[in-house]
């Protein structure tokens, strides 16, 4: 068995379940974090019996005031050292801003960004100390643009690419084994495309949507190499490096456009 461990957030459905299946197919042990504890120890029992694999559950909600400190010693009492790291977790809501309730925007902004960040502050120490570490960071596609109708989810995607992108430089500068890498997908066949707990439901065409299978494995091969970054699909990179090249007001007035279209 290898002794190598890697922490999932978000590890109980859709890509976060695939990246823990990508992980475990490579033997690394697993640390699956989510909110619901019942769904991660069905998830890790499947996991270990298929793969011969440890895990270890943490149940935790991210948006609590303090959570990742509190997820970073409850591993650390494990005597687990972490060697990749995937903040996956994410919150996502669709509907005017005004529209939306600041609690759940809140919550979002606690899940996307700070507790995000946190995890990443806390175990780069531990993995500088060792030499050795990947960091794995879950944007979107929606990161290079301003999403009307997802506005919050937007933006704070706009802050995890450029994020880790920066600290993927300052540990390569460093040296010291450790990477950071940003996966940025587009749209998935995950719940995220229809939970009522977040917004109308997105009406998108078949052929624009990722398989999260695929997500996670070009996501966690981009991690193990080291790479900065990776967009999953070629009409994705195409995509978004013409975005780049237009207006930002343009693409904004486009996308406010299909995104009332897609949830009316």
């Amino acid at each position: 068995m290898s002794a190598n461990w890697a922490l999932v957030t978000g590890a109980s459905d859709g890509i976060g379940v695939e990246f823990c299946r990508e992980l475990a197919r490579r033997g690394y042990n697993l640390v699956l974090v989510a909110r619901r504890e019942a769904k991660l120890q069905e998830v890790a029992a499947a996991l270990a019996t298929a793969h011969g694999i440890a895990t270890r559950v943490v149940p935790c909600d991210l948006a609590a005031p303090q959570a990742a400190h509190r997820l970073y010693g409850e591993v650390r009492a494990l005597g687990v050292d972490v060697d990749v790291l995937v903040n996956n977790a994410g919150l996502l809501f669709n509907g005017s801003f005004d529209e939306i309730a600041l609690a759940k925007q809140e919550d979002l902004l606690a899940v996307n960004v700070v507790a995000l960040t946190a995890l990443t502050h806390l175990f780069v120490q531990d993995m500088l100390a060792r030499g050795r570490g990947r960091i794995l960071n879950v944007a979107s596609t929606a990161a290079w643009i301003g999403i009307p109708q997802q506005n919050v989810y937007a933006a704070s995607k706009a802050y995890v690419l450029p994020f880790t992108l920066a600290l993927a430089n300052e540990l390569k500068a460093k040296n010291r084994g450790v990477t950071a890498t940003v996966v940025c997908p587009s749209y998935t066949a995950t719940k995220m495309l229809d939970n009522p707990e977040q917004g109308p439901k997105l009406s998108i065409p078949a052929a624009l949507v990722l398989q999260a299978d695929d997500v996670a494995r070009q996501g966690i091969e981009a991690c193990l190499r080291g790479d900065a970054i990776v967009t999953p699909g070629l009409s994705n990179r195409v995509g978004m490096g013409l975005v780049q090249t237009l207006p930002r007001k343009w693409v904004t007035a486009l996308f406010g456009w299909l995104y009332r279209r897609s949830q009316a």
